[in-house]
């Protein structure tokens, strides 16, 4: 096969879109035309951005053109290229031959040489930003095989970044957009392969159930894979898990073709930034001793899907055979299914085929949902691929009529609420307990100090007094001895007077007596010795008088320093007085602030208890709430059980028998070859349309979704009637599909396996059985390992009811072709043969069905070509019971077993299969079946086994 310059490398290796040679990869930023093309005036600019915005919920369309391979140039060597890009205008234009073209528009047009980032930036990226936003969305890459689809979307770029794809930059920018405190980000990466839903993260799981919300419609994947992210390495790491376990195969197209439409799904889930700010004001608060402010924690829970879409091909084209043949019919299939759906959508159908393809369940939302949606179409450019390019162009111009409803969804976290109104709760008694060991200690400290003052100023006027008291006695002591001094001071005055009086006298007389000296000189000795008496006298008089005053200078001077002392003594009372009236101002300003701050704690008190209040009636209204849905969900499970139990406790097992009367009446035209006619029911038509009434009406009332939640119930008569429910609702073929829908079946097979209880295994057994007369459902049946949790009942109960049912089960599925080998593993014919036992009618009636459905099967393997060999049924044993009960048991199980036995004598093409048969004596048995069975069409298929075989011939001969 020639090469490609658009290849994939190594393993799931990823498509890239080189650059065309001589030309520049375009930058992140798309470029303008030329002046003379982009000369738009404002006005109509403004006019587009408006209609831009009124259309926001319109499917946006882009297109990309492939670069040329080598096998694009020899197809026609004058017309090569059939497509022509107007980027500047964003229109196509699809050339048919040189002189007929037809121009489209599309939202985007991207030329050959347009980067990944432009890519990114212009189709998936406004959808990424709704999806921050709180809005669905969805990318998805469609086109022909080898266009480059898996490259624009899938492509990881290791080695270069700037190759990465839709799928990582969406991942970039996510991460680089959410707060791993607040929000969470969790992948799921799938693929549908042969209409099969399988986890690329987790191989082993296949066959994932799709359930639709009845209310909301929302589609969601029970089982799959949720991986929370933690950074871009980890995303990169769950993408290249994802891309090595996807299908990929070499065509003639493409050297790695996928084989599988891959859907990545990324789960947002944010809180609002008012929860962030509301979180950092109630830190910031709480730091600073203030209640954290209250408000209602809103979540915004969004979706992105990125689909990357298996190419559409021409089988003569592509070259796929065998296995690749049928990979190539169901991704034709399935893009048929999603092309009839967007054509109804675009004409406004009055129905929407959805249910056509899971491809299209997958996209209900992203297509007439709630979802902004970005489709991406990828072509080539030769012209030999003229019709898929076409077909793909159309594929476009219809997605592009069709307007989604863009619907935000937020929703009240309700548990977050709670474990903040416990957390304030909390906060606030420890609030009010912190308050009140502040107020409890400051009232202490209050109270001590003021006790020491207490004690200061009692202190303090004690010595006051006594000072007071001291000062008292000793100014008394001072006036006393003042009032002496001034009393003695007087005498001292009185004598200096008399004795200066004394003096003059003296003087007097001396003066006299010096006249008369010369007088009578007789008396001057005598006044001479008087003179000097005097003058002695006069001198002692005057030394005393001298010692006197200074006795005097001394009291004034002690009496000035006693007046001194009184003075300071006075001041210094003073002092002491106004010391103590600004102590009791102290005092009385002390007790005024305490009694204000006592107030002020009361008050801060009586608030704390009011919000207190306030959050327990809150607390106390959601507890109510919650109360009331738990008596909502109960009173629902009474009038389940109250409904449940007006029915008669044998409408199941009437139900089932009705049922697999019916069937064995259709399959007998189908697995028998029309060969038996079952008899018609004996009950009459009126029972029947009674028991049908009531179950819809129960059904109707009660919803099918509560009744399967039932099946989770303790109580062991709720899970009974719910299975008898389910079992009555799965008689009907439209209640199928929706019990398996609901989980039903997942429900049931889980019961089974659990419960040890007989009645439970009867009746669920009896509802696996109505269910597995479905194909589909036989599917999910062994896929879930149904058929060897029945063969695990059949060994362990000896209850012929029980036995019945699980062995109409496994007939049921004993008429599936694909089944065959993976029934044998799982032990369904040795269980069938084990409950020979029970030697009941009822139950042998069901075996010998179920042997006759497996050898239909085998019977038609071997003529479709793909059935070798020998017997599964001879591997088992079933043929010589078979042999030894064909003529022992009523006439309809003889007619089951004489069938089986034609069935595989037709299977004895290989050796072993024909000695075995020989042997065993089935040779004797058809020549009898032949011979004597009542019935001639099952005579005519005996005979016919017989004649078709030479080693039978033979052996009839002996005969």
């Amino acid at each position: 096969m020639a090469s490609t310059n658009y290849h994939r490398a190594s393993l799931r290796s990823e498509r890239q879109i080189p650059t065309a040679r001589g030309s520049v990869a375009n930058a992140s930023v798309r470029t303008k035309p030329a002046s003379s093309k982009r000369s738009v005036a404002a006005g109509s600019l403004r006019a587009s951005i408006d209609d831009e915005n009124a259309d926001s919920g319109r499917v946006r369309v882009a297109v990309r053109l492939r670069p040329k391979n080598a096998e694009d140039f020899p197809f026609d060597a004058d017309f090569t290229d059939c497509v022509e890009l107007q980027p500047e205008l964003n229109r196509l234009k699809l050339r048919k031959n040189n002189w007929s073209s037809e121009s489209y528009k599309f939202d985007e047009v991207f030329t050959e040489s347009a980067s990944q980032r432009r890519v990114y930036e212009a189709v998936a990226k406004p959808v990424v930003e709704s999806i921050l936003e709180g809005y669905n969305g969805t990318v998805m890459a469609y086109g022909q095989t080898g266009t480059g689809k898996t490259y624009t979307v899938g492509r990881l770029g290791k080695d270069d970044p700037s190759e990465r794809g839709i799928m990582v930059r969406a991942l970039e920018d996510i991460i680089a957009n959410t707060n791993s405190n607040f929000d969470s980000v969790a992948v799921s990466y799938l693929q549908l392969y042969l209409e099969s839903v399988q986890d690329l993260l987790a191989p082993e799981k296949t066959n994932i159930p799709i359930v639709e919300d009845p209310k909301t419609g929302e589609v969601s994947l029970p089982g799959a894979s949720l991986v929370e992210i933690r950074d871009l390495d980890h995303s990169l790491e769950l993408l290249q898990i994802g891309e090595a376990n996807r299908y990929a195969a070499n065509t003639k197209l493409n050297t790695e073709s996928s084989r599988s439409h891959a859907i990545l799904v990324v789960h947002v889930r944010r809180s609002l930034k008012k929860k962030e700010e509301n979180d950092a004001s109630s830190l910031a608060s709480a730091l600073n001793g203030d209640l954290p402010s209250f408000s209602m924690p809103i979540v915004q829970k969004s979706k992105l899907l990125v689909v990357d879409l298996a190419g559409s091909e021409r089988i003569d084209k592509s070259g796929s055979e065998g296995h690749m043949l049928e990979e190539a019919k169901f991704i034709n299939l399935s893009l048929t299914s999603l092309g009839k759906c967007i054509n109804a959508l675009a004409e406004n159908g009055p129905h929407i085929p959805t249910r056509d393809s899971k491809l299209t369940r997958l996209l209900r939302d992203s297509f007439g949902g709630t979802a902004r949606t970005s489709l991406i179409i990828t072509i080539g450019p030769s012209a030999r691929h003229y019709s898929e390019t076409a077909s793909t162009i159309m594929f476009g111009q219809r997605a592009m009529k069709i307007v989604n409803t863009i619907k935000l969804k937020e929703e009240v976290d309700y548990e977050s609420l709670c474990r903040r109104l416990e957390y304030q709760i909390d906060y606030l008694t420890s609030d009010m307990d912190r308050q009140q060991k502040l107020r409890d200690t400051e009232k202490e400290q209050m109270e001590k100090k003021l006790k020491a003052y207490e004690v200061s100023l009692t202190d303090a006027e004690k010595k006051l007094v006594v000072k007071s008291e001291d000062f008292e006695k000793e100014k008394i002591h001072l006036e006393l001895k003042i009032k002496s001094l001034l009393e003695e001071l007087n005498t001292q005055k009185g004598e200096n007077n008399h004795l200066f009086e004394e003096v003059v006298r003296l003087e007097t007389c001396l003066k006299q007596s010096k006249q008369h000296q010369l007088e009578n000189s007789t008396y001057q000795k005598i006044l001479a010795d008087t003179t000097q008496m005097y003058e002695k006298k006069i001198t002692e008089l005057l030394k005393h008088l001298e010692d006197k005053n200074s006795h005097y200078s001394t009291l004034e001077a002690q009496m000035t320093e006693m007046q001194q002392q009184l003075n300071d003594n006075q001041k210094l009372l003073q002092i002491k007085e106004k010391v103590i009236d600004e102590l009791q101002q102290e005092m009385s300003k002390l007790n005024k602030e305490a009694e204000s701050k006592i107030q002020s704690l009361e008050a801060q008190k009586n608030e704390l208890l009011l919000r207190k209040e306030s959050l327990n009636k809150e607390l106390k209204a959601l507890q109510e709430k919650l109360l009331y849905e738990e008596m909502q969900r109960r009173t629902l499970e009474d009038d389940i059980v109250k409904s449940k139990n007006a029915l008669n406790d044998h409408s199941t097992e009437l139900e089932y028998k009705r049922s697999h009367q019916m069937d064995s009446s259709i399959r007998s035209a189908s697995v028998l070859g029309g060969a038996l006619n079952t008899p018609k029911p004996n009950k009459s038509r009126e029972t029947i349309s009674t028991q049908r009434d009531t179950i819809s009406k129960i059904f109707e009332e009660v919803g099918l979704s509560n009744i399967v939640g039932l099946l989770k119930s303790e109580d062991l008569d709720v899970q009974i009637h719910a299975v008898k429910m389910i079992a009555n609702l799965a008689a009907e073929d439209m209640n199928q599909e929706k019990i398996v829908e609901e989980g039903g079946l997942d429900a049931l097979l889980t019961l089974l396996e659990s419960s040890e209880n007989t009645s439970i295994h009867r009746v669920t057994a009896g509802a696996l059985a109505n269910l597995a007369m479905n194909g589909l459902n036989q599917d999910l049946i062994m896929s879930k390992g149904g058929a060897r949790l029945l063969a695990h009942i059949a060994s362990r109960t000896d209850d012929p009811q029980t036995l019945r049912m699980v062995a109409g089960a496994i007939a049921n599925l004993c008429g599936n072709e694909k089944l065959r080998m993976m029934l044998k593993e799982d032990g369904g014919i040795k269980a069938l043969l084990g409950m020979v036992r029970s030697g009941n009618n009822d139950v042998i009636a069901q075996i010998a069905r179920g042997m006759a459905n497996f050898a239909k099967c085998e019977s038609r393997g071997i003529k479709q070509g793909y059935k070798r060999g020998r017997s599964l049924l001879i591997e088992d044993g079933a043929l010589n019971w078979m042999i030894s009960s064909s003529t022992t048991f009523s006439a309809p199980i003889r007619r089951h077993i004489e069938l089986a036995l034609c069935h595989l004598a037709q299977n004895v093409s290989a050796e072993d299969n024909a000695r075995d048969f020989v042997s065993n004596g089935g040779v004797k048995e058809l020549v009898r079946i032949s011979q004597e069975s009542s019935r001639e069409d099952m005579r005519n298929l005996a005979s016919k086994a017989l004649n078709s075989n030479p080693t039978f011939l033979a052996e009839t001969r002996g005969v």
